[in-house]
């Protein structure tokens, strides 16, 4: 089946394709259907989901996925939360920056020792724009923020978010294991289980 993705992130991509590729899914991101990017207003990961997805459906026709995510960090009230793509930007203008976000996060944290910190996704699926029944499901991945980078793989804030269970950031981990355990790949294991029933 072909899908719609209502994102532009390539590595976005890749995670997802990485786990929807066995149910013969294929994955198209909305930027080679000429779909632009939807305006995400609210203060819910569950609302900007569902109006991305409904966006890329209702400009393609096709059936749509769409993951809005982030980190909540708890030494901050849960920031910066959906905002977490754009946490440095001072405009709307500006271009996105992974190691600019890092750098405010973490001089938010300051030398505060508190620095539990979890991840979000939650990922919606609708048949179509106009769909009264959509899927959602949703992951969290638990862990700390450290005080400086680990690790070269991923993206975001993956070098700063230490797993202790592991010893790792989720920028040391493997693919296939950060696939497995991360809030995306919960929160994609959860919709393939209500895509199946």
């Amino acid at each position: 089946m072909k899908l719609v993705l209502a994102s532009n992130n390539a590595k976005k991509l890749k995670e997802l394709n990485a786990i929807l590729a066995p149910l013969g899914w294929e994955l198209v991101p909305q930027g080679e259907l000429g779909v632009p990017e939807a305006e995400e207003p609210h203060v819910t990961f569950v609302e900007n989901a569902l109006a991305k997805a409904r966006h890329a459906a209702h400009l393609t026709g096709l059936p749509a996925l769409a993951d809005d995510s982030g980190l909540c960090v708890d030494l901050l009230g849960g920031a910066p939360g959906v905002q977490s793509a754009r946490y440095a930007q001072s405009t709307t203008d500006e271009p996105k920056s992974d190691a600019r976000n890092n750098e405010k996060l973490l001089e938010a944290l300051g030398k505060n020792s508190h620095r539990d910190a979890h991840f979000v996704s939650v990922i919606v699926f609708v048949r179509h724009a106009d769909d009264p029944q959509p899927l959602i499901a949703e992951g969290e991945w638990h862990g700390q923020i450290l005080a400086a980078a680990r690790g070269d793989s991923g993206f975001g804030y993956d070098p700063l978010f230490y797993l202790p269970e592991f010893d790792k950031t989720a920028a040391e981990l493997d693919p296939a294991t950060k696939n497995a355990v991360s809030h995306r790949g919960q929160a994609l294991q959860a919709l393939v289980a209500k895509l199946r029933r």
